[in-house]
């Protein structure tokens, strides 16, 4: 299969080969409410802090790959994980919108949509599934394929098989982790959301589904309100949704046990095909919308730590997702700090994480926390 990145197609063996990251771009700029923090600014944002890092193919050559002519997802893609008849009626909803410019379009009134928001997100999604394919491919060839990240939006993580909320229309990551199954038989996805809220919409999507694992960290209590501690799965699914929500406060220390003692064991038992990311930046200290006090270096953490953990058991087959991040400032240089640990740059968090920004961690309650979820998995 190939695909037009930086480069012309004759030479995408080579770009596979030497690429440490490759990112696509679905910035929806058309999809944007005037004081909504979920906003075109978003990307925009992120881009121009990679350019200023010089962490683009512009300054890195074939290091770092953007992926420019991805497909859009069909509405068969979508209809993999929403009923058709949503994806129906927020295809319709568009002729509202067109005439009143911004609509709300969930019943929480907090999702907006606009007269390009249903094209926006078959490219967002589509943008998820052709990172998949380029993955898989270089994966193929090399034993160090480049890490995927989809900086797309709307993000999906919240969006339910029937309908939209928390600010997502598609679930990019569920819709992809049917697709690296269906297109490139990769049975066994594990789905790992760091964002600080639940990503209900994916747990929803595959609660009863043996082979897709699905792990999320979230703040306690926060929007939605799901993931809890019992929440196992069902059926044939039950032990494949892993859900730890954290106490307020939690942040680096917190983070950096979570991954020793329940992210990797976990993935090391579930033995994946493919590791998908809901990689939220909302968790950071300066966000506005949570309470939760991560640096942009747990973000270099996570990034490098999670790189490996693909490289260690599947190939190194991995893609990341934007999901939520909401303080422009931290959210792109968080993602910053993905890209450096993902061609194994030093972290430059320092310049970024004032001390006077973090407290002490809730240290007691994360390892009570801790402690309950591997009770609960057995870890």
């Amino acid at each position: 299969m190939c695909f037009e990145a930086s480069t012309p197609c004759s030479s995408a063996e080579t770009d596979e080969s030497r690429a440490k990251v490759i990112y696509s771009l679905a910035p929806a700029m058309g999809h944007n409410a005037e004081g909504h923090p979920e906003c075109s600014s978003r990307v925009s944002a992120i881009v121009s802090a990679l350019e200023k890092a010089r962490l683009t193919p512009q300054f890195r050559g074939s290091e770092i790959v953007q992926l420019k002519n991805f497909r859009t997802a069909t509405v068969d893609d979508i209809a993999n994980v929403h009923s058709k008849s949503y994806v129906s009626a927020l295809e319709k909803a568009m002729e509202w919108a067109s005439v009143q410019g911004v609509i709300p379009i969930d019943v929480f009134g907090d999702t907006y949509a606009t007269a390009t928001t249903f094209n926006e997100s078959l490219a967002a999604a589509g943008a998820g599934l052709s990172l998949v394919d380029y993955v898989v491919a270089a994966s193929k060839i090399t034993k160090n394929p480049p890490v995927g990240f989809a900086l797309i939006r709307p993000p999906g993580h919240h969006a339910i098989p029937k309908g939209p909320m928390g600010f997502c229309f598609f679930g990019n990551v569920a819709i992809a982790a049917r697709y690296a199954q269906q297109a490139h038989g990769l049975k066994r996805v594990f789905i790992i959301d760091f964002d600080v809220h639940h990503g209900n919409g994916t747990s929803d999507a595959f609660y009863d589904d043996p082979d897709i694992f699905f792990l999320s960290t979230h703040q306690d209590g926060s929007f939605p309100g799901t993931g809890k501690f019992d929440d196992l799965g069902h059926g044939n699914g039950k032990g494949a949704t892993l859900n730890l929500p954290l106490p307020e406060g939690s942040g680096d220390l917190a983070m950096r046990s979570v991954f020793d003692q329940v992210i990797v064991p976990s993935a090391q038992r579930f033995k994946p095909d493919i590791i998908l990311v809901s990689a939220g930046f909302d968790a950071h200290v300066l966000d506005p919308l949570a309470n939760f006090q991560f640096g942009t270096g747990t973000y270099y953490m996570l990034a490098m730590s999670i790189k490996q953990l693909a490289k260690d058991l599947c190939g190194g087959r991995c893609v990341f997702f934007l999901e939520g991040g909401y303080n422009l400032e931290s959210l792109s240089n968080s993602v910053v700090e993905s890209f450096r640990a993902f061609i194994g740059e030093p972290s430059a968090a320092a310049e970024h994480d004032d001390p006077s920004f973090f407290h002490d961690e809730p240290s007691l309650k994360v390892k009570q926390a801790i402690e309950r979820i591997k009770h609960l998995h057995s870890l």
